[in-house]
């Protein structure tokens, strides 16, 4: 690897199912730079390779690892992929500064259990047994939840379900039963989240995210902005946007704001047959100190310039 690469590296414990299917890969200490010098890669520190054996519970076998990788280059393998959702997790790195193309490509689909990860074939084969050995299988998917991998520091996570590795979750962070972070996204700051904040979206500190509430990402054929909430920011419940949310800025429970959604400015020079000014949602998009509402006389959406910072959290609940 050249000295001009952006570097990260680590020791970890790669799940290898009997078909040679790498699983998934854990790193405790994740690093940012290269490997240092006169450390071996295939010497991996005792007390990480000590955990290493097979579990014939889940016919797999657990593999003592060193991982050196890109992180501007897109991932290449499962072990890759892991190591970069692990730099987002312990927050060594944020959301969007990292290459992640091609990433569920490296991720095979598993089937989680109270006992670690195995493969969906051998885990529908194996009910009895693993009722037998008072195993559960808890989801099957590409990706796992954070909090079976790290712990964030100073972080409230009531459903430990709905984050996922590869959540951003800052000191401070409350994700309250209903809310949901994905890979690639979170939190900056001090944060209530109760709704749901999209891959690729970051979101300020002081920030409210309602409950109920969406944040519309990258995924799933959506667009290429990439969506931010700024510093003190609410997101009322059951409300979303496809725009940035500017600092001090709140949007009324209920209200969903798309780039194209046309916004009547409440409070600026009248057109010159004498009707309001109005713009699409995306010429309004980051701008700081709005409160956009919908009026409840003619049901047209309204952006009104609002003075002073926007929401304080309770600190009792973030400390």
């Amino acid at each position: 690897m050249t000295k001009t690469a952006r570097a990260a590296w680590g020791y970890g414990l790669a799940t290898v199912a009997s078909d040679g299917t790498v699983l998934d890969t854990w790193y405790p200490d994740p690093q940012l730079g290269e490997l240092p010098a006169g450390r071996e890669p295939w010497i991996v520190p005792a007390e990480i390779s000590l955990h290493a054996g097979s579990d014939p519970r889940r016919d797999v076998r657990v593999d003592a690892v060193t991982v050196e990788i890109d992180i501007d280059k897109p991932p290449t393998s499962t072990s890759d992929a892991y190591l970069r959702l692990h730099l987002l997790s312990h927050t060594l790195v944020r959301p969007n500064e990292i290459n992640l193309d091609g990433i569920f490509a490296q991720l095979p689909n598993v089937a989680w259990t109270t006992a670690g990860p195995m493969h969906p074939d051998v885990a529908a084969v194996s009910v009895p047994s693993l009722r037998r050995h008072g195993i559960q299988v808890q989801g099957i998917d590409k990706f796992p939840r954070l909090t079976d991998y790290v712990t964030p520091p100073r972080v409230r996570i009531a459903d430990a379900s709905r984050v996922r590795l590869g959540a951003h979750l800052a000191p401070g962070t409350v994700v309250m039963h209903e809310g949901f972070v994905n890979f690639n996204a979170g939190t900056l700051g001090a944060s209530m989240v109760e709704g749901r904040i999209s891959q690729g979206v970051v979101v300020g500190d002081g920030s409210d995210i309602g409950g109920g509430a969406s944040i519309m990402g990258t995924l799933s054929g959506g667009g290429k902005e990439r969506v931010t909430i700024g510093e003190r920011a609410l997101l009322g419940a059951n409300a979303g946007i496809g725009i940035s949310l500017g600092d001090d800025s709140v949007v009324e429970a209920g209200l969903y704001i798309t780039a194209g959604t046309k916004v009547a400015l409440v409070g600026a020079a009248p057109r010159p047959d004498g009707g309001p000014q109005v713009v699409k949602a995306g010429e309004l998009s980051g701008r700081p100190g709005l409160l956009f509402r919908r009026n409840s006389l003619t049901g047209a959406v309204e952006a009104v310039a609002r003075k002073g910072v926007g929401i304080e959290l309770n600190s009792a609940l973030h400390a």
